[in-house]
């Protein structure tokens, strides 16, 4: 359910580009624009490259999760695009509440993936590993990346504007909610399962 999510707000956000999107799907659209495949198809590829890098600094990084993560984000996006049912761009002050609402959902898909405890995305990986190797923070590690990837999609012709610096003050603070809503439902779980096996035993 969180990749679902996490494609479907990233589906959105795509339909209204030209206000800007993550550094990472400015990428992946650039990269779409000029050399054709699908938009989440690059998203597959870049992930896959992320993880044969992490594979040699800090393999510790790679789960079930990250290629999951990975695999399934991009195509899950590029099905919501090709069904043609999302909020289309109006090029009015509302593209901006369509442009939040995914990534709000975006926030959301990824606390709940994180919540399930299988592992971070590829991203989020690569920055752990590059911060391990180096005397970074995670912080100062992702600011370094995603400037540079931004720098790429952007000289690619990918679409920057004012929405791709504002993601980061909207994402984190809805994923960090989210995360901390979808750990405690999974740790209610994990005490109601244990109780139902103690029932069990007795």
């Amino acid at each position: 359910m969180g990749l679902t999510f996490f494609g479907l707000g990233n589906a959105i956000a795509v339909k209204v580009k030209y206000i800007g999107l993550h550094p990472w799907e400015v990428l992946n659209v650039a990269l779409y624009q000029h050399f054709g495949l699908t938009i989440g198809t690059w998203g597959v590829v870049c992930g896959l490259i992320l993880i044969i890098i992490s594979l040699f600094v800090a393999r510790s990084y790679i789960s079930v999760g990250t290629v999951l993560n990975a695999l399934c984000i991009g195509p899950i996006m590029d099905f919501f695009l090709w069904l043609d049912i999302l909020p289309k761009a109006t090029n009015t002050w509302v593209d901006y509440f369509i442009l939040l609402s995914g990534v709000i959902i975006t926030g959301i898909g990824g606390g709940m993936y994180v919540a399930a405890g299988i592992g971070a995305g590829p991203r989020d990986g690569f920055m752990l590993s590059i911060s391990d190797k180096t005397r970074l923070s995670v912080s100062q590690a992702r600011i370094i990346v995603e400037s540079l990837v931004l720098v790429i999609g952007f000289l690619l012709g990918g679409p920057v504007f004012i929405a791709t610096f504002l993601y980061t003050f909207i994402q984190s603070p809805v994923f960090h909610r989210s995360l901390k809503l979808f750990m405690a439902l999974v740790e209610l779980l994990k005490k109601k399962k244990a109780q139902n096996q103690e029932s069990v035993t007795l």
